[in-house]
C-alpha cells in the first residue's frame, strides 16, 4: 500500500498557547485572559489560541490517515520549539515534507517515521509540532494499509511483551481546582488533580500554606464524597517549579515542605512534577537529583516527577541515569516523532522508571488518540486526558479510545478462535 497524496488542513487545539515566562514574571489574570507584555519570542500576546494543521495521507485504495501537528501550552520555554502557527508551517510542510511522503510504500512505520523524524532542512531539524503530526498520520496509515489498530503495529514492531491494556488515567483541572476535583471523583479518575499551581502568591502560597490547604480539602472530599469505596487515586501536582522559587531552591527546605505535603496527602500516593526549574538542562538534572536523594535519604513517602528540560531522547536518558526523578513525563510533542515517544516509554520501563506519558492541553483529539493506543501498547504508568483543561471532554477522547481498542482486540480474538 502506498501514498498516493498528501492534504493540510489548518485548525484549532484543545486550549491556548501561553507565554509562560510572562506568567512567572508576574502578568496579572484578567478573567481568562492576562495583561501585560509578551516576554517570549513570537507571541503576539500572552494567552493566544492555540494551532495545529492536520496531516492527511491519501492510501491507493481511497482509505485517508491523518494525524496532527501540535504544539505544547508554553512553547518557547523549558528548551522547548518555537511558537507553532499554522500559516508559517503549511507552506513549509507542502514543500519540504510532502514530496518525502507521496509514493512511499507502507511497510513499516518504525522505519519510514524514523526517517522523517531525522529531516533537516538548510541544516536544521524541522519543528516539532511537525514530525509529531507527520509520523502520526504514518502510524495511522500504516494500520488502515494492514486492517489493525495503532497499538497492534506499536507492538507488533517494536516487539512489545506487553498485552495491550488500559492505563490509569490523569486528570487535570485547569485553574477550575475544585469543580473538576468533584468532577473527577465521580468519573473516578485514576490520577488527579495536576492542579496547576504554577503562582505563589494565589495557587502555592507565601509560606506554602494554599497548597497544603488543597491537598487536604481533596484528599477530605474524596474520603467524603467517593461513590466507591475502593476508589484510591493517586496525587499528583504540577507545582511549576514554585516550591524551588518560594525557597530558593534549598534542598532541605523544600524537602521539609515536600514531606508536608505528602503527610497531608496520606494515604493516598502523592507525585509532585516540577519541584523546581533552574532554566538549564544539566542544573536542573543536577538539582533534581539532590533533591531526589534527599527525599529518599528520609524516607519521604513522595515521588518527584521531572518535566520541564526533559525534551529529547538523549534528555530522558540523562535524567534517568542521574537519578533525577522517579517518574519522567513523556511530553509526547515535543519529542517529535512518535517513534520517539515508544523509545522513551521503553526507555523508562527497562530501566524501572515511573513513565508518565503525558503531553500538553494545547493538543487535538487526534493526537491524544493515537497517543493513548501508544500508550497502551508500551503499558506506560499513567496517560494524561487531553487536551483542554476542562476534564470532562480529555477524559472521555481518552478513555473511549482505550475502550474501542480494547474491545476491538476481544472481538478479533474471539473470532479467531471460531
Amino acid at each position: 500500500m502506498k501514498i498516493v497524496d498528501v492534504i493540510l488542513s489548518e485548525g484549532r487545539t484543545g486550549f491556548y498557547f501561553d507565554d509562560q515566562r510572562a506568567i512567572k514574571k508576574g502578568a496579572k489574570q484578567n478573567q481568562f485572559i492576562y495583561d501585560g507584555e509578551c516576554v517570549t519570542e513570537g507571541f503576539t500576546s500572552i494567552r493566544q489560541a492555540g494551532e495545529s494543521i492536520s496531516v492527511l495521507l491519501v492510501l491507493e485504495d481511497g482509505q485517508i490517515a491523518h494525524g496532527d501537528c501540535a504544539a505544547i501550552q508554553y512553547s518557547g520555554a523549558g528548551g522547548r520549539d518555537p511558537l507553532f502557527l499554522a500559516k508559517d508551517f503549511i507552506p513549509f510542510i507542502e514543500t519540504n515534507i510532502n514530496p518525502l511522503l507521496i509514493g512511499r510504500e507502507l511497510s513499516s512505520f518504525r522505519e519510514l517515521a524514523e526517517e522523517i523524524d531525522k529531516v533537516k532542512v538548510n541544516g536544521k531539524r524541522i519543528h516539532t509540532a511537525i514530525r509529531y503530526g507527520v509520523t502520526q498520520a504514518i502510524l495511522d496509515a500504516v494500520a488502515k494499509a494492514n486492517h489493525v489498530t495503532m497499538a497492534e503495529i506499536v507492538k507488533e514492531e517494536y516487539q512489545l511483551p506487553h498485552k495491550i491494556d488500559v492505563v490509569p488515567i490523569f486528570g487535570q483541572t485547569g485553574d477550575d481546582r475544585f469543580s473538576n476535583v468533584d468532577k473527577m471523583i465521580i468519573k473516578q479518575a485514576d490520577v488527579l488533580p495536576h492542579g496547576l499551581i504554577n503562582n505563589i502568591g494565589t495557587k502555592l502560597g507565601e509560606d506554602g500554606e494554599l497548597l497544603l490547604s488543597y491537598i487536604k480539602w481533596m484528599k477530605d472530599r474524596i474520603d467524603n464524597r467517593k461513590v466507591n469505596k475502593n476508589y484510591h487515586p493517586v496525587f499528583h501536582i504540577d507545582v511549576y517549579g514554585t516550591i524551588g522559587l518560594l525557597f530558593n531552591n534549598d534542598i532541605k527546605k523544600m524537602a521539609d515542605y515536600i514531606e508536608k505535603c505528602g503527610k497531608a496527602a496520606h494515604p493516598y500516593q502523592l507525585r509532585i512534577e516540577g519541584p523546581m526549574d533552574v532554566e538549564d538542562r544539566d542544573l536542573q538534572v543536577e538539582a533534581l537529583s539532590v533533591l531526589v536523594k534527599e527525599i529518599e535519604t528520609r524516607n519521604i513517602p513522595v515521588q518527584i516527577v521531572a518535566d520541564e528540560w526533559c525534551n529529547t531522547m538523549e534528555d530522558i536518558k540523562l535524567f534517568i541515569d542521574k537519578k533525577a526523578a522517579h517518574m519522567l513525563q513523556i511530553k509526547t510533542p515535543v519529542l517529535g516523532g512518535i517513534n520517539n515517544v515508544i523509545d522513551a516509554i521503553r526507555y523508562c520501563k527497562a530501566h524501572n522508571v515511573g513513565v508518565y506519558s503525558g503531553g500538553t492541553c494545547n493538543e487535538t483529539n487526534r493526537s491524544a488518540e493515537v497517543t493513548t493506543q501508544i500508550a497502551m501498547a508500551c503499558q506506560a504508568d499513567q496517560v494524561l486526558a487531553k487536551p483542554g483543561m476542562g476534564f470532562d471532554e480529555g477524559f472521555m477522547i481518552v478513555y473511549n479510545e482505550m475502550m474501542r481498542v480494547v474491545r476491538i482486540l476481544e472481538y478479533r480474538n474471539k473470532k479467531n478462535r471460531r
